[in-house]
């Protein structure tokens, strides 16, 4: 008889569990949510009748056109166009000083070792490899971190991020996720491993892992100048506008938008395959607007985000410095190590729109994405450290005589936009969830759904 109470009980359990959740599910209890607000609302509109409104009407009417359906979306993408402006303008400049600066003292290191008596295969592993790849990142990463997350914050401590987040909880509850994705997704713009850093506010675990797994989808700074590079060189010209300079950007912007929907798409099939379960409600108090603290602003964007971020990249980007000198002066039978692998891939890359030095850049560029067109160009010449072409010119040319062409820099912009995660935010995603193998499904979701997109885009553009 107690075996019998016991299975019943546990039975009535699980029932019950389940009608909790499917009682979560219902629009109902966001509906009942709602009403009981506006009656608090109303209650405390006759308590506090003689007191200052703590809410101006300026800030409720701003509130309706920022969280409108019509107007929401449209101040979105304006803000994000123009955050994006500010950042590649301003990165352009201070990445060509410090590119520069930085590049200089490699003559001074190289003279070090010279004085030094050190051999040249030693020379050339540090300066040519470890230094010449770590200043590079410094170089490409710093002054668009330095630039996107002050702007972020100041977006935040405005107080529009959760407008944001309001804005697209309906399409991120489509998706089985949680609204507050939005603002980790809008994190990783500036770097992957800082979005899934951010996943800490969703109190889900479910719906945290869904975050952490699909925040690679967004285009951090280390695959932007790749994307813009390519768009210029490929798309511009190709957009019928008065300017290039108007169709690359409309080609950067529309390859964002691919990354949201691929975001939503992933957590959507997440939801209902690996991890299954109930959206958890989201109930978001709008805070006041206020007065941005600019000292509080630079302290977190600069110290807690930006040199974060950026030492973890210098740290993977150095390895993987002297892994590509040693493959790229290490021979056999006359031809390089990197040459070897290259060959190789050149079959799985083909059915992909590419080909082996691409695929390869890729792998190799894991440590660090910003490395990844370094690779293809030191490839292509046959050049024995990384190098970039002078000019936008030169480099369409080299690339054109290696049979590039507007559906190759497709692929490879689609690749870079879906396909694994560097190896920072890899880390960061163990760090973050403490499993193997949800680091493993992080590495391979990404890769595969890549693979597959860029296979059908092959199939139907040859």
């Amino acid at each position: 008889m107690a075996e019998v109470r016991n299975k019943q009980a546990d039975f009535l359990l699980a029932q019950a569990q389940v009608e909790a959740q499917q009682l979560r599910a219902c629009p109902v209890h966001d509906e009942l949510m709602k009403a009981l607000y506006c009656e608090a609302q109303r209650i405390a509109g006759h308590v506090l009748k003689q007191q200052p409104s703590a809410y101006p009407r300026w800030q409720e009417h701003l509130d309706d056109l920022v969280t409108s359906p019509w107007f929401g979306f449209p101040l979105m993408l304006a803000l994000l166009t123009g955050v994006f402006w500010l950042t590649l303008v301003g990165a352009n400049y201070l990445s060509e000083i410090l590119s520069s600066w930085l590049l200089g003292a490699e003559a001074t290191l190289s003279s070090a070792f010279i004085t030094l008596g050190a051999p040249k295969w030693l020379q050339g592993l540090i300066v040519a490899g470890v230094y010449r790849t770590t200043a590079w990142v410094v170089a490409v990463m710093l002054p668009p971190m330095a630039i996107f997350f002050p702007l972020f914050t100041l977006l935040e401590d405005l107080g529009y991020l959760p407008r944001v987040a309001f804005n697209l909880d309906r399409l991120f509850r489509w998706a089985g996720a949680h609204g507050k994705q939005a603002l980790t997704m809008s994190m990783g713009f500036g770097c992957n491993a800082a979005g899934v850093i951010a996943c800490r506010i969703i109190e889900s675990p479910r719906e945290r892992l869904i975050a952490i797994l699909t925040n690679n989808f967004v285009p951090c700074n280390g695959r932007l100048p790749l994307l813009i590079t390519l768009s210029t060189l490929f798309l511009g010209s190709l957009v019928f506008f008065p300017g290039a300079e108007l169709g690359s950007a409309l080609a950067v912007i529309a390859l964002i938008l691919v990354g949201i929907v691929a975001t939503l798409l992933v957590s959507r099939v997440l939801t209902h395959t690996l991890l299954q379960g109930v959206p958890s409600t989201f109930v978001l108090e709008l805070p006041p607007y206020r007065p941005p603290q600019v000292g509080r602003i630079l302290v977190r964007s600069v110290f807690d985000r930006t040199l974060f971020v950026l030492g973890r990249a210098a740290g993977m980007a150095a390895p993987a410095g002297a892994v590509t000198w040693l493959l790229a002066n290490t021979s056999s039978g006359g031809i390089s190590l990197l040459q070897h692998a290259a060959t190789w891939l050149d079959p799985a890359a083909n059915l992909l729109g590419l080909d082996g030095v691409i695929l390869l850049a890729f792998f190799l560029g894991l440590p660090a994405n910003e490395i990844v067109l370094p690779i293809i160009v030191m490839s292509y010449t046959a050049q024995s450290a990384l190098t970039h072409p002078d000019g936008l010119n030169a480099l369409q040319a080299l690339l054109a005589a290696h049979g590039w062409h507007a559906g190759t820099a497709v692929a490879v912009m689609l690749f870079s936009l879906l396909h694994f995660p560097c190896s920072t935010t890899l880390w960061t995603v163990y760090r973050e969830t403490g499993s193997p193998r949800w680091t493993l499904v992080a590495f391979f979701l990404p890769l595969g759904l890549a693979a597959l997109v860029l296979f059908c885009l092959n199939l139907v553009l040859s």
